[in-house]
């Protein structure tokens, strides 16, 4: 998604760059470009009330949106209430006239105008997002495998599946897939939910296993087969044992990152400084690059949070900043945060670990409680990983430094208390 803008307020114009584009036609100059076509890039098209000219692709990632998170996660509550009468075609083929629907409203807000081949900008927004990676050390694991963009588009059920990977968007696929009545398995190298309060992510990894889903905790693939039955034989190694073990299933989910949509934009040429290591670019405060009036954010920033909220409203106000209308920056301290898994877990502040690495284990003071959502008394469901934990500063104030939550709804519950943390 490529668009320009060129409305009422108008910027100071140094250093203007000249960017060719191709399939554009018309007369004027442009005073900004915005690549990128996901949430963060319209909303900081639509904030600055920009005129699309090119449309490439607008992403379908399922697990990309909270909506769609949450649509998911009914599918998965609405299985396991009424077993028996799950329809995954239907279900495909609402997920998939649902996104298409989005699309389709973003093409006809942004189709109406148009430019020329050779534009003189006075700035630039990158916010093309990632995509999820393929391992590239293990032999047909991109041959053979999926991702968490696939699962809506297969043209059959994926079966039996291994999920590798133990990030949010891994445990969001697993849960979803066993509560949709599929057999799975999640592969853990090390922990769950790296980054994530650890006792809280036992919680949620628990839950999952007392309702189904498998997990092969501290292994590594080491390579994926297609028997002629159709059938996907992976080899893996236990890293405890060393012992190797194989089994096959019908599909192959990697969910072992996301990687920076940089390489086919040609930023070296300009010398835009990236990260080696991650491919992101590296960014200010304001999102401003090393390269004047090219500016960045969202997933493709460096140390940004990958969560499309947050792009939304960076993006929102990264344009208000362009044209002049506010000199508020993104805040991206204490930004609340939900993992749709069965048993949804939610946070805002520090993890248990981060707080005592910032304050020592005597810095920190933590109040904690089990408890039973009346959803679950009345269904006599098992309540035993809904839980609630704040963690304190030691002596003075108590000042809350991290707040962390597994129940139903727990993203809803979160977002009051996160006010409090602003």
């Amino acid at each position: 998604m490529a668009a320009l803008y060129r409305g009422r307020h108008r910027w100071k114009r140094i250093n203007c760059l000249h960017i060719f584009s191709r399939k554009l036609t018309g007369e004027n100059d442009y005073d900004l470009l915005v690549i990128g076509g996901g949430s963060g890039g319209l909303a900081c098209s639509k904030e600055g009330e920009v005129l699309s000219l090119l449309f490439l692709n607008f992403s379908r990632g399922i697990f990309e949106e909270p909506a769609n998170n949450m649509i998911t996660f009914l599918l998965w509550l609405v299985y396991s209430i009424t077993p028996g009468v799950f329809s995954r075609p239907t279900m495909a083929e609402a997920v998939q006239n649902h996104v298409k629907s989005l699309n389709w409203g973003h093409r006809v807000q942004l189709q109406d105008n148009k430019g020329h081949s050779e534009s003189l900008l006075t700035n630039i927004v990158i916010a093309t997002g990632g995509r999820p990676k393929y391992p590239t050390n293990i032999p047909g694991a991109a041959e053979h495998g999926i991702t968490s963009d696939d699962i809506f588009w297969l043209k059959k059920s994926p079966g039996k599946t291994l999920v590798v990977g133990a990030s949010y968007v891994a445990l969001e696929c697993a849960g979803f897939l066993k509560g949709i009545g599929l057999d799975t398995t999640v592969m853990v190298r090390s922990i769950a939910l790296r980054g994530f309060d650890q006792q809280m992510a036992g919680l949620v990894t628990d839950y999952m296993e007392a309702h189904g889903t498998r997990f092969a905790w501290k292994s590594v693939p080491n390579r994926v087969d297609k028997l002629s039955s159709g059938a996907l034989q992976v080899t893996w190694t236990d890293t405890q044992t060393g012992s190797e073990h194989k089994d096959t299933f019908d599909s192959v989910l990697w969910a072992v990152g996301r990687a920076p949509e940089t390489k086919a934009l040609g930023l070296d040429k300009l010398g835009v400084q990236l990260n080696k290591e991650t491919g992101k670019i590296v960014i200010g405060p304001d999102e401003s690059t090393s390269v004047p009036n090219i500016y960045a954010f969202g997933d493709i920033g460096e140390g940004r949070p990958e969560l499309t909220p947050t792009a939304i409203k960076a993006g929102k106000l990264l344009a208000r900043r362009l044209t002049g209308q506010s000199t508020e920056l993104m805040n991206y301290d204490n930004v609340p945060t939900t993992v749709f898994t069965p048993l949804e877990y939610s946070c805002v502040g520090l993890s248990e670990e981060e707080a005592e690495k910032r304050h020592g284990k005597d810095g920190i003071e933590i109040y904690h409680a089990f408890y039973k959502p009346l959803e679950f008394t009345v269904a006599e469901r098992d309540a035993s990983q809904c839980y609630i934990k704040v963690v304190c500063e030691q002596g003075g104030t108590g000042k809350i430094l991290g707040l962390h939550f597994t129940g139903p709804n727990a993203g809803e519950v979160a977002q009051g208390f996160a006010v409090g943390f602003q």
